[in-house]
């Protein structure tokens, strides 16, 4: 996407990689909306970090950040014997995997990579192709999503109001996005539509993230509550929701994203209303056969217990604790939708019943 920063209007990836330096850049998400910064993650333990304190997040973005993590350690080995190599290659790979363990797009990016290695007869050859792969992971990510706004544009009709939780947007990707990739391509084609902004607690990722894209973007939008959606439905106020995805699980249609998206499906499934899930096929699990597998990650309680904000007189991001000083707290970060409250699922080869992803998973890069 197009940002302005200091006057300067220029295209930004979320993910990048600097082969000179063998680092991998990042927007420094945490900081968003109150400041725009890249960082430079100097080794692959760093990267791996940076995946886990959601200094970059979503799953597109972290599934780039994996795949340029693995080449980026990849390239970091000195040495020529393949046996060292492989072992190394599988320490990088099971630090930047044990990071998001909900996600599957990391384990896929590098599978990816790890794909294309053996071709080179070297291990100069192999780190070059490991390098290659992470690249082509990330343009194929940008695609996809390009793919996604396509398909997706068609089921905005003038004047909708449509609903959004959390982010996946062109921040949660490498560009563009998978929940947002319909708004844009809308857009484009001059259809005038509001969206809802779900703020998406405990991180707020909606309020800050999506609303931020939106506004560069200068589409029509608000800022709500989690807890007011139903009431925007039960009002007739709503008319679409989209949603990303974080896993989706190709032979039962299950899908795993941030928390509350299961509230927000059974509140569309209540008021009839459409709700659609927006993935690359990177997201696409072809292995687990039941959303109960699917690991949760239970994050800090602190994220519940309080919030990070700008305040007058402070030169940066502060912590602020918000509930009582002796209580604790629960925060899974993830929940999984069922099928059945699922409208259909936007993929960059088309709309589908999500029950029938895995009749079709020929057509959606099942790699067998």
């Amino acid at each position: 996407m197009d940002i302005s920063v200091h006057g300067r209007t220029r295209h930004y990836r979320t993910v990048t990689f600097d082969s000179t330096r063998n680092t991998v850049c990042l927007i420094e998400q945490r900081l968003l909306p109150h400041c725009f910064k890249i960082v430079a993650m100097p080794d692959f333990r760093a990267t791996a970090r940076a995946i886990r304190q959601m200094i970059v997040r979503g799953a597109g973005a972290i599934g780039a950040t994996a795949a340029y993590g693995l080449a980026q350690g990849a390239r970091a080995f000195r040495g020529a014997n393949p046996r060292r190599f492989s072992a190394h290659l599988q320490l990088v790979r099971q630090t930047l995997q044990q990071a998001r363990p909900t996600a599957v797009d990391p384990v896929n990016a590098m599978d990816a990579v790890l794909r294309a290695m053996p071709a080179g007869a070297t291990v100069p050859e192999q780190q070059a192709l490991a390098l290659a792969a992470a690249e082509e992971f990330a343009s194929q990510d940008v695609r996809h999503c390009a793919a996604i706004g396509r398909h997706g544009e068609k089921l905005i009709r003038p004047g909708a109001r449509i609903l959004t939780h959390c982010n996946a947007g062109w921040l949660a990707f490498v560009d563009i996005g998978s929940a947002t990739a319909p708004l844009y391509a809308a857009q484009q084609a001059g259809k005038k539509f509001h969206v809802y902004c779900g703020e998406t607690r405990p991180r707020c990722q909606g309020a800050t993230l999506t609303a931020w894209e939106l506004a560069g973007q200068k589409i029509p939008h608000q800022i709500i509550a989690d807890s007011a959606a139903g009431h925007l439905m039960q009002r007739g106020e709503i008319d679409l929701v989209i949603v990303g995805g974080d896993r989706v699980l190709g032979r039962t249609g299950e899908v795993a994203n941030k928390i509350g998206t299961y509230t927000k499906a059974v509140l569309a499934s209540r008021h009839r209303i459409p709700f659609y899930v927006a993935i690359p096929l990177s997201t696409i699990d072809w292995n687990l056969r039941s959303g109960r597998a699917i690991p949760i990650e239970e994050r800090d309680p602190a994220e519940v217990l309080g919030a990070w904000g700008l305040a007058r007189g402070l030169p940066a991001m502060t912590y602020f604790r918000i509930a009582n000083l002796t209580s604790g707290a629960r925060n899974p970060g993830f929940d999984v939708t069922p099928p059945e409250l699922i409208t259909g699922i936007i993929t960059p080869e088309g709309i589908f019943n999500p029950r029938d992803l895995w009749k079709n998973r020929h057509r959606l890069g099942h790699p067998g």
